[in-house]
C-alpha cells in the first residue's frame, strides 16, 4: 500500500521516470542489496533521462522536419558531393546556433540539400535548441494571411523566438514587393540573436538578383551572408540515383 501511494505522489508531481524507476527496482530482486543511496541516485538518473528525452520529442515535434529520420550520423561524404567533413563536424556541436550564425546550403534539385538541413535541425534539437522547418512560398503566404488577419506582429515574434529557423525552397519563384519588405521583417529579428539555415538551388551569389530590389537585397543579405556557413552541394540527384538503384534491384528481383 505505501509503495502505492508513493508512485501516485511521484506521478502528481510529474516525476513519471521516477515513478517508472521505481516500479522496475520492484521487480528486480538484484537492485534490493543496492544501498539506500545507490537505489535513490538511480532514480534521480531515470527522471533526469526521461525528461530529456521527453524533451526531444517536444522539440522534434514541434519542428515538423521534412526529413524527420534526417541526422548527421548518415551524412554520406562521397567526395562527388563537395562537403567538408570537417566544417560537418564543428556545425554538430552547433557552437554556430550559440553565436547566433547562419548555414546557406546550395547546390542543384535533388543534391540533398534538404536532407542535409533536416540533419542539422535534427542536432540542434537534440542539443536542446527550438527549430522550425518551413518552405519560404509557404512561409510568405502565412505572412500574406497575418497581414490581412492582424496577426502579422504575432506571427513575427513567434518567429523570432525560434533558435534555428529552416527556410527550405529559398530563391525558387519571384518575389512581390510586399514579400521582400516581409522577409527582411523576419531575418532582421534574428540577426545576433538567433540562427537561420536556408536551402537554395541558387547560389548565393545569386541571390541578389533574385531579390530584385537593390536596397532590400542589400539589406536581406548583409543580415544572412556575413556571419554564415557555406555548404555548396554538388554532384548529380540523388533521387535519380536511388530511383536507378531500386530500379536495377528489382529487375535483379524479378
Amino acid at each position: 500500500m505505501l509503495i502505492q501511494h508513493t508512485l501516485t505522489q511521484l506521478k502528481s508531481l510529474k516525476l513519471d521516470g521516477m515513478a517508472r524507476a521505481l516500479e522496475e527496482q520492484r521487480i528486480m530482486p538484484a537492485s534490493q542489496a543496492l544501498a539506500f543511496e545507490d537505489r535513490l541516485g538511480l532514480l534521480v538518473e531515470r527522471e533526469i533521462v526521461w525528461r530529456d528525452n521527453r524533451r526531444l520529442e517536444r522539440l522534434l515535434r514541434q519542428a515538423k522536419l521534412k526529413q524527420a529520420q534526417a541526422c548527421m550520423e548518415d551524412i554520406d561524404y562521397r567526395g562527388s558531393r563537395g562537403l567538408d567533413k570537417r566544417l560537418m563536424v564543428t556545425l554538430a556541436g552547433c557552437e554556430w546556433i550559440r553565436r547566433s550564425q547562419n548555414v546557406l546550403l546550395t547546390g542543384p534539385t535533388g543534391a540533398g540539400k534538404t536532407w542535409l538541413a533536416c540533419a542539422l535541425g535534427n542536432q540542434a534539437c537534440r542539443q536542446g535548441f527550438s527549430v522550425m522547418y518551413v518552405r519560404v512560398p509557404r512561409l510568405l503566404e502565412q505572412l500574406r494571411i497575418a497581414h490581412g488577419d492582424g496577426s502579422f506582429g504575432k506571427l513575427l515574434a513567434q518567429l523570432a523566438r525560434i533558435d534555428v529557423l529552416l527556410l527550405d525552397d529559398w530563391g525558387l519563384t519571384p518575389l512581390q514587393s510586399s514579400e521582400r519588405h516581409d522577409l527582411l521583417e523576419v531575418v532582421d529579428d534574428r540577426v545576433n540573436a538567433r540562427s537561420t539555415i536556408i536551402t537554395s538551388q541558387l547560389p548565393v551569389d545569386h541571390w541578389h538578383a533574385w531579390l530584385n530590389d537593390p536596397t532590400l537585397a542589400d539589406a536581406i543579405l548583409d543580415r544572412l551572408v556575413h556571419a554564415s556557413h557555406r555548404v555548396a552541394l554538388k554532384g548529380e540527384s540523388l533521387r535519380k540515383k536511388h530511383a536507378e538503384t531500386t530500379s536495377t534491384e528489382s529487375i535483379v528481383t524479378d
